[in-house]
């Protein structure tokens, strides 16, 4: 083969891959079509069935044309994932007109490069707009610009799959004037990122935000008497490891990139699955549809007596409320006090929702809703 021949055929694929890209910007402008039926006739956003028979469809089509089923499954999971996610904010942005407007001014933590702004990326990728970045120092600055009004939202890390619950940030919801409007699942890949030229052995010193060091401290720890110091953010700590010879620093390969890192090591986190999720916040909260995914974050302080705790959850059991997440946090200033973070798969909408909130108040001191929310967790459908 020539390298002619070969150029013919890359610029074959390349047309080929604008195609694609032309036939999947159709099947979304046909899929907000739909969204308006589905509203007109009050039905669920999501139809697992038919993604099923689709799927199963598929599938069978492909194998005909000598494509694997593994192949097609993950190409249209993703495609189907798109679309019902992009229906569900087109349909909250329809609920809360005046509260999603044509510009978001986001406020989160670090600045370009660090894992906050490329979830809020992700986040914002499907709610159309003008995006103005404010990276902040601290989880509280970013809370603070929210309630005085100069953001219209923050994102902040509440969870991650390999360090667990990020306590400063439920610490922070306690007293914070801020209602959850929306969270975001970020894949998160760590690697080792240093100036042109520099190998592994010649690294005096890693700069990382606490969380990155956390969630790779075997690879850290392997490294023998090599320096830690934490910064504010994987942003900061990009800079560091620019300016600070045989140092490194602990952030993604696109991160590194952007600021002149090379990638001198790959996976780093103590799991391989490693993600961490985001909840999205603002001064007011929103109006949820029923006919999409919810979930419910509230806390909760129980009586001070034997079973109360007991007694609380099993409220939502009595109203079939499904609970996802109990963290408990200390109430500062009160010594052995404690609080408890919930997640519920619940919108206060529902009318069995609010009983067994109202319920709930016969079993705790005190009870506040944190938000109600559009889940974007979706649970890939299976095909046998």
């Amino acid at each position: 083969m020539t390298e002619d021949t070969l150029n013919a055929l890359r610029s074959d694929i390349n047309e080929i891959d604008s195609e694609l890209l032309i036939l999947l910007a159709k099947r979304r402008r046909i899929s907000y079509s739909v969204l308006e039926y589905k509203i007109a006739n009050k039905k669920p956003i999501r139809d697992e069935r038919r993604e099923q028979a689709l799927l199963e469809k598929l599938i069978s089509y492909g194998k005909s044309l000598g494509l694997d089923a593994y192949y097609i499954n993950n190409v249209f999971q993703t495609i189907l994932e798109d679309s019902v996610l992009n229906q569900q904010a087109l349909l909250q942005k329809s609920l809360n007109p005046d509260a999603v407007g044509d510009t978001h001014r986001v406020a989160y933590l670090g600045g370009p490069g660090s894992y906050s702004q490329l979830a809020c990326h992700k986040y914002f990728s499907r709610r159309p707009g003008k995006l103005v970045e404010n990276g902040c120092q601290s989880f509280e600055q970013i809370t603070e610009q929210v309630e005085k009004g100069q953001a219209d939202y923050g994102l902040l890390p509440i969870e991650n799959t390999s360090s667990g619950s990020i306590n400063e940030v439920f610490d922070l919801l306690q007293h914070a004037q801020v209602s959850i409007v929306g969270e975001v699942t970020h894949t998160v890949e760590h690697c080792l990122l240093a100036t042109p030229d520099t190998q592994l052995k010649d690294v005096q010193k890693i700069f990382a935000h606490p969380q990155p060091f956390a969630q790779c401290s075997k690879f850290v720890q392997g490294l023998g008497d090599v320096l830690h110091e934490t910064c504010d953010s994987t942003s900061s700590a990009l800079q560091s490891a620019l300016n600070t010879p045989h140092s490194a620093a602990i952030g993604s390969a696109q991160a590194g990139k952007d600021v002149g890192l090379e990638v001198i090591k790959t996976g780093l986190a103590n799991q391989a699955e490693n993600h961490s999720r985001f909840i999205v916040v603002a001064r007011k909260a929103l109006h949820v549809s029923t006919q999409i995914p919810t979930k419910t974050s509230l806390i909760m302080a129980t009586k001070q007596q034997v079973g109360s705790l007991a007694d609380a959850l099993m409220v939502f059991k009595q109203h079939n409320i499904n609970m996802v997440k109990l963290e408990s946090r200390p109430v500062p200033g009160n010594p052995w006090e404690e609080v408890f973070y919930v997640d519920l798969v619940a919108n206060t909408a529902e009318s069995h929702v609010q009983k067994a909130l109202e319920e709930l108040k016969d079993h705790t001191q005190y009870v506040r809703i944190l938000g109600c929310y559009q889940s974007e967790s979706m649970q890939a459908v299976e095909v046998v």
